[in-house]
């Protein structure tokens, strides 16, 4: 094992620093460090989480006289983890790599560290390509841990990260460990399957193992696959992203999307970095797979939000959200009753049998409206100058415009107004007559009469 560790690590430029926890492998790497380079080439980093009280602290202990008995600079740190996961909404999980790297990254920064060295192995690399297949991160999850990458989050991009025992498996350190006499401490939580890598390693692993007493080693190969792999439909995919998306890269053209084999997938490239999850992206397949009305619908991930029209997907940073809406298609038909978004809109259109107990007047964002004069399918679009109604009980025409100064609209109400027009009834819709405005206002040929036995009932949400 130094033999191997030697001719991978030995010609790697400091000085670096290691992540040092105490257990079996961390050890084994800060004593192949020692084997390999002299004490002033690296230093150790040590993090106490606070996580397991007195058992914590002899994992510091342990680790701190190792660095002085050998002459190996050390750093100390410790954190309040569970608050810092209370505070973040986040796992203990997460809220100790977030934590561990944020200081990582400050110390090389602050002491010129330009390699950090962490002791992940063939077993870690085989636990996160399954936690990778459980939570569903494509082909750049089957590619799991490389042996030498950047830091996380960006936080030091001059800074390599690099993996040295991630060809070697747990049972190979544990008998390099053995052999070598190396102290180490076994963390008692390694015992427990509450976090989902231990489940994974107590009650997953072995199962595996009975089928196949190599699986680390077979998984890791696969990973090097799956890795080469990734790189081939990288490429492929950046290339056909390019054939659909336009140049502001928030417009995806449906038409040219599909027209791609395995449009699913690039689908899931081009989405993911905005983080929609699988399931947004299953009923976003099915839409477009299916011969439902794809204008008005809208997908929502944590940072983004996706807007349909007729042939386009638009993407936009929440806080941008009414670009978003601007951008997709002018006009959405709508052709049954459902929920719909849009011009940044929520709205429900209902059929419901009409009688005479039923009120005149509606709340405000109601409109309602004779079935059999407003028919499926018509359309909603945002308004346009020279747009007019006869307002209900009326004679005259008013335009929309004169409307929006009755109503007191401001500039943001007349950008997201939208007005109904009908395209089944001969002559309604010409010069510009419109059947009403959303929320607000009905044309008066569209009023409920006495012969009226079914109403279109729209509600703005």
């Amino acid at each position: 094992m130094l033999r191997r560790f030697v001719q991978k690590t030995g010609s790697m430029k400091g000085p670096f620093l290691l992540a040092v926890s105490g257990g079996v492998d961390s050890m084994c790497l800060a004593h192949l460090f020692l084997r390999t380079f002299r004490p002033e080439d690296f230093a150790v980093a040590h993090c106490n989480f606070s996580l397991r009280s007195e058992e914590s602290d002899g994992d510091e202990a342990l680790v701190r006289e190792w660095a002085e008995g050998h002459g190996v600079r050390l750093h100390v740190t410790r954190f309040d983890t569970k608050r810092y996961a209370a505070s973040e909404g986040i796992s203990i999980e997460m809220a100790a790599r977030d934590l561990r790297y944020g200081w990582f990254a400050d110390l090389c920064r602050e002491h010129g560290y330009k390699v950090l060295a962490v002791a992940h192995n063939a077993n870690d690399n085989a636990e996160t390509l399954l936690l990778n297949l459980l939570r569903g991160t494509g082909m750049n999850g089957l590619s799991c841990m490389s042996e030498i990458s950047a830091l996380p989050y960006g936080e030091a991009p001059d800074v390599v990260l690099y993996r040295p025992l991630l060809d070697f498996t747990r049972k190979q350190i544990e008998g390099y460990a053995f052999a070598e006499g190396i102290i180490y401490r076994n963390d008692s939580t390694n015992l427990s399957s509450e976090y989902r890598r231990n489940s994974l390693r107590n009650d997953v692993f072995p199962f595996f193992e009975k089928i196949n007493p190599s699986f680390v080693r077979t998984l890791n190969r696969d990973i090097s696959y799956f890795s080469a792999a990734s790189d081939i439909v990288e490429q492929w995919c950046r290339k056909a992203a390019d054939e659909v998306v336009d140049e502001s890269g928030t417009v995806i053209s449906v038409t040219r999307l599909k027209a791609v084999a395995h449009w699913e997938y690039l689908l899931y490239y081009i989405l993911s970095p905005f983080g929609f999850n699988s399931q947004s992206l299953e009923s976003l397949e099915a839409l477009l797979s299916s011969e439902r009305t794809l204008s008005g619908k809208r997908f929502e991930s944590p940072t983004h939000i996706l807007v349909t029209g007729r042939d386009s997907l638009t993407v936009c940073p929440r806080e941008d959200e009414h670009r978003a809406t601007t951008l997709s298609e002018p006009i959405m038909t709508v052709r049954s009753a459902g929920k719909y978004f849009f011009n940044g809109r929520s709205f429900e259109v209902e059929v419901l049998p009409w009688d005479a107990g039923m009120p005149l007047k509606q709340p405000d964002g109601v409109i309602v409206m004779d079935a059999d004069v407003l028919r499926f399918p018509f359309v909603c679009r945002r308004w346009m100058q020279g747009d007019w109604l006869i307002p209900l009980g009326m004679k005259g025409k008013k335009k929309v415009s004169d409307l929006f100064a009755d109503l007191k609209y401001d500039f943001r109400a007349k950008e997201e107004a939208i007005v109904i027009v009908d395209v089944q009834t001969p002559g309604l819709a010409e010069k510009q007559h419109v059947s009403g405005l959303l929320g607000a206002r009905i044309d008066d040929r569209c009023k409920i009469g006495p012969d009226t036995y079914k109403v279109i009932k729209i509600t703005l949400s």
